[in-house]
């Protein structure tokens, strides 16, 4: 039977000292997320420099109580996309969910709700507004609780805005 030549390591970890006493530093203080902590430990033990303990996969696994796929996907990440990006979350590209309410429904929205109420009503309601924004075509679909959160953020008071009034914010009361 032949002998298994050994495999060489696609994705060899060599870390500058200063990388590595940032991440000794990090794992001192342990104020990072966990995720972080763990990769930190995975470069750690995976450096092949004068420094570093240069173990295989089978020792980190065994010693950090991981699986073999986070720490083959650390070391890709550290050779392909370098040393920060290991330590980052990365940003996604898209949302997960898509906004309801782009910049010009959004206008329409608040025009819509400084507008006089409907016929019976002192004032617009979310659930007021939630119906008529579909029924005029605004959006397809939203919930007061959407409606809320977008009045919410263009800080649009609904109040101030039907009867004229000026509620003074906590600054302007002391």
């Amino acid at each position: 039977m032949a002998r298994k030549s050994p495999s060489v390591k696609r994705y060899v970890v060599r870390l500058e000292p200063e990388e590595r006493e940032r991440l000794e530093g990090m794992l001192r203080k342990g104020k990072h997320r966990a995720q972080a902590l763990a990769k930190a430990r995975i470069l750690l033990m995976a450096d092949v420099s004068e420094a570093g303990e240069g173990l295989s996969d089978g020792c980190i696994i065994e010693a950090l109580g991981t699986n073999q796929s986070t720490v083959h996907r650390t070391r890709k990440q550290l050779v392909e996309e370098g040393f920060d990006a290991v330590l980052t979350r990365k940003q996604r590209a898209t949302p997960s969910v898509a906004k309801i309410f782009d910049g010009a429904s959004e206008a329409r929205l608040i025009a819509l709700a400084c507008s006089q109420p409907p016929e019976g009503y002192a004032r617009w309601s979310l659930r007021l507004l939630e119906s008529k924004v579909v029924e005029l075509g605004i959006v397809e679909r939203a919930s007061d609780t959407t409606i809320q959160r977008t009045l919410k953020k263009t800080r649009f008071n609904r109040i101030a805005a039907n009867t004229g009034s000026f509620r003074p914010g906590r600054a302007a009361l002391s």
